[in-house]
C-alpha cells in the first residue's frame, strides 16, 4: 500500500482503507490501538482533533509507517481539493 495523503481526510481514507484489507472492524482497531472506537471513527471521517500520538498508535496497530518525502507539484485544481 502506497498512497499520498495531504489532507486529514486523505489520511482518514488511507487509514480506513487499510484497516478493511486486513479485515478489521473499527472496534478490533482500536483494541489494537488502545483508543476508543469513536477515536477511531472520528479519524476516520478527518474530525480535527487527533494528537500526533494517537495517528502513530493507529499506523502501528496496522503495520504502517510514516514517510516524509517533498511534495509532488500540484495543478491549481489540486489546492481547490484542499481548501
Amino acid at each position: 500500500m502506497d498512497r499520498i495523503a495531504r489532507t486529514t481526510k486523505d489520511l482518514g481514507n488511507v487509514l480506513r482503507e487499510a484497516r478493511k484489507i486486513q479485515n478489521l472492524t473499527q472496534a478490533d482497531l482500536a483494541a489494537r490501538a488502545g483508543i476508543w472506537q469513536r477515536t477511531v471513527s472520528n479519524i476516520e471521517t478527518s474530525a480535527s482533533g487527533a494528537k500526533v500520538d494517537t495517528i502513530f498508535d493507529l499506523l502501528a496497530a496496522l503495520d504502517l509507517e510514516l514517510h516524509i518525502v517533498p511534495r509532488s507539484k500540484m495543478t491549481p485544481g489540486d489546492l481547490e481539493d484542499i481548501f
